[in-house]
């Protein structure tokens, strides 16, 4: 378990920092911003990436919510799943200290105000999206993120080629959902920012453990039940 849980964590450090460090010291970057549409391909890159680099070692989860959906759709088990979102969740937070670190080297940068790509809804949603909103949007994107995992890695897909489907799965998830809740679908990735950032971050992280992980695990129960059967 410990070439597990190291892959794990790996992944999900390089998910936080690839995703939420475009987010944080490129979007907006003077002349050469790279906006919604990078911040969304970085996302995308970094599962892409990792789950090549050591999904064969982990099955390549970096995120709670995928962990517990693949329990509820039969495809891991139980027993494992602490330990895999301990280290999901570790190596967020670690990301999110490198980041803040890399982004107080510019001169007047403060963690708290800047919010270092953390979720939220009403007032801190990007686009001003209501509490119900960001609850049914990352219940719904988790849902069709775990179905595209689920339908990529089965038996019956063509082998080799999940990472991608996944990867641009991410992308245009984020594409959608980043104006109403900057974007979570994974609960680790929202923890490491708000744990640094504090405040309203904290108070509003509830949503962003219980709408994935209901959404995954309702995405497995039915992957289960009504498309994988035979």
């Amino acid at each position: 378990m410990i070439n597990k849980w190291t892959a794990e964590f790996l992944g999900t450090f390089w998910l936080v920092l690839g995703g939420c460090g475009s987010a944080v010291l490129a979007a907006a970057f003077p002349g050469v911003g790279i906006g919604l549409l990078g911040v969304s391909l970085a996302f995308g890159l970094t599962v892409l990436t990792m789950a090549y680099a050591v999904g064969h070692i982990s099955g390549g989860h970096f995120n709670p919510a995928v962990t517990l959906g693949l329990v509820s759709a039969g495809r891991f088990k139980a027993i494992d799943a602490l330990g895999y979102v301990a280290v999901q969740v570790a190596g967020a937070i670690a990301a999110a200290a490198v980041l803040a670190y890399i982004a107080s080297g510019k001169p007047g940068f403060d963690v708290v105000s800047s919010g270092l790509a953390s979720n939220g809804y009403a007032e801190h949603s990007p686009g001003g999206y209501s509490l119900g909103a960001a609850l049914v949007t990352e219940f719904v994107m988790t849902f069709f993120f775990l179905m595209i995992i689920l339908g990529s890695t089965g038996k019956r897909a063509p082998a080799g080629f999940a990472p991608i489907a996944i990867g641009l799965g991410l992308t245009l998830i984020h594409l959608i959902s980043i104006p109403v809740t900057n974007t979570s679908v994974n609960p680790a990735r929202s923890t490491g920012p708000a744990l640094l950032v504090g405040g309203w971050a904290l108070s509003q992280l509830w949503l962003f453990w219980v709408a994935p992980i209901a959404g995954a695990m309702v995405a497995g129960v039915t992957h289960r039940a009504l498309i994988e059967k035979d």
